[in-house]
């Protein structure tokens, strides 16, 4: 990014008379581009954990059964996703399959 030496406001990029040009919009300001600009920036990705605690210890286990393989035993987590006034979300992870589903 450039900024107008004169105003401060960003310069945008457009062709002009005499090729490509740096302009500002507020002041008069032009600046002819005499070669090519181009950067290019990688951004490295963020490690994230597990938003449901992985294999963690905050699993407890009950009895409900599985919607997909008919197990009936799960561990479940309960978690607060949504406002205040809301109710928690109960999360549910098969013991046998692993499959995970919510319920409210």
């Amino acid at each position: 990014m450039y900024f107008c030496p004169t105003c401060g406001n960003l310069l945008l990029v457009g062709i002009g008379t005499s090729g490509n040009e740096l302009f500002c919009q507020s002041c008069p300001y032009v600046r002819r581009l005499e070669k090519t600009i181009k950067k290019r920036s990688y951004y490295k990705q963020k490690n994230v954990e597990d938003v449901l605690g992985g294999e963690s210890d905050a699993w407890d286990e009950t009895d409900v059964q599985c919607p997909k393989c008919d197990v009936t035993r799960a561990a479940f987590m309960q978690l607060q996703i949504r406002s205040a006034d809301e109710p928690m979300t109960t999360f549910y992870r098969c013991v046998g399959c692993k499959f995970t589903w919510r319920e409210n």
